[in-house]
């Protein structure tokens, strides 16, 4: 019977027309989206450098990448931004492959054109770490054993190079902007684009990586302008319907938190009296099983977050392989199919799912937590998951 209601409800002539009219107008929006796709992403280039940059990069078991593009193309960006404009500062920390030997190979090259540049390389591995006695940024683990946890030890080893800075600093140097590389692979167009960013006002600007395209890859620190996670991995990416409308169009997406591969930021913020600095959440929260990203507490951490915003810049795409990499430089335009598809495929999924509880799960475990600890505050409480992730000797693991 409800079946038969509903066919002659499809019927009424009254329906057809105003679900025709729907759909045009549904086909004329998608249109519009495509064009202005299709006119941001052919956007005039990115004018030439004439800021001081300093370069800021960690790599662990990295060799094959180093030699096989990242040096080649970072010895192409500095001389495309200018080498008397850089200062390079890579900190390299207890690699069990020729990671060292590779950056060696780089400190050469870069000696050759005399860039200034700072490399250290350290013989601390992770099987070192865990020998120590528990202290800070240890955990108790399911099993009742403690172990050393994965994001306050990233977060000290991304301070090495922030050191660096402010030592640069005092000795008299100047830096208009940090330049964050992670082990992807960029160009030197990529990083301008990077740093023009909405004509350079921001916080912070990320690009987008991927290692499987066209699904992108740094889910753990990127959140939508909501503090939502990302609703799905491709195009166009978002929930909330600020950073949505902006990544449908390849505009600079408004968004919470972000890092994905590559990020500028201004250096004012590391420089300040009470210095900006990555960090994790306390032991004491996280061992109520959450965790949140270093890449994603410095956002909500930096006071300029909310002045000049955070911004991730879809027509900068990096990837952490040759493989990668290739397939997002050689990706064709999207059709307006794809548009489509991707539109209607975000739609559904805002309409059949919700961030409510996976976000009630990790927030009454936080008002636990302040139960116990109510002098302490969680400023990114929105870059906070459901997960424990502890160092081991090879690398990482969820417990």
């Amino acid at each position: 019977m409800l079946r038969r209601n509903q066919q002659r409800l499809l019927r009424h002539p009254a329906v057809r027309i105003l679900l025709s009219i729907l759909l045009i107008w549904d086909t004329l929006h998608i249109l519009h989206i495509h064009y202005q796709q299709t006119s941001n992403f052919h956007s005039v280039a990115a004018p030439r450098n004439t800021k001081r940059i300093y370069i800021a990069a960690q790599h662990w078991n990295s060799a094959h990448l180093l030699r096989d593009r990242w040096n080649d193309a970072l010895i192409a960006l500095v001389k495309d931004l200018g080498m008397s404009n850089v200062f390079v500062s890579i900190y390299e920390s207890g690699s069990y492959d020729d990671t060292k030997g590779a950056l060696r190979e780089l400190d050469l090259a870069l000696g050759d054109l005399g860039v200034e540049r700072k490399i250290v390389m350290s013989e601390v591995s992770h099987m070192d770490e865990i020998a120590k006695q528990p202290g800070e940024g240890w955990a108790k683990i399911p099993t009742g054993e403690m172990a050393l946890r994965r994001i306050p030890f990233l977060a000290k080893l991304r301070n090495q190079v922030l050191f660096t800075l402010e030592a640069l600093v005092k000795e008299g140097k100047e830096f208009d902007t940090v330049l964050f590389l992670n082990d992807v692979l960029f160009t030197p167009e990529d990083v301008l684009k990077l740093l023009n960013t909405n004509e350079g006002n921001y916080a912070a600007a990320c690009s987008i990586d991927f290692t499987k395209p066209p699904e992108f890859y740094d889910t753990f620190a990127l959140r939508d302008s909501a503090g939502h996670e990302a609703l799905m991995q491709t195009y166009p990416y978002f929930r909330s319907s600020h950073s949505r409308y902006a990544a449908q169009r390849h505009l600079p997406v408004p968004v919470a938190s972000c890092w994905n591969g590559m990020v500028a930021m201004p250096a004012s913020p590391f420089l300040a009296e009470n210095p900006l600095r990555f960090r994790s959440i306390s032991d004491s929260l996280a061992a109520y099983h959450v965790e949140g990203s270093e890449c994603c507490l410095i956002h909500a951490d930096n006071y300029w977050s909310s002045k000049k915003g955070v911004w991730l810049n879809p027509n900068v795409r990096v990837g952490y392989n040759g493989t990668s990499f290739d397939a997002v430089r050689s990706m064709p335009e999207m059709s307006v199919g794809d548009v489509y598809k991707g539109v209607w495929r975000n739609r559904l999924l805002r309409w059949t799912t919700s961030a409510v509880f996976k976000e009630w799960v990790v927030g009454s475990r936080i008002k636990e937590w302040r139960k116990t600890h109510r002098l302490e505050e969680e400023a990114g409480s929105f870059c906070l998951v459901n997960e424990m992730q502890v160092i081991h000797e090879k690398g990482w693991r969820h417990v």
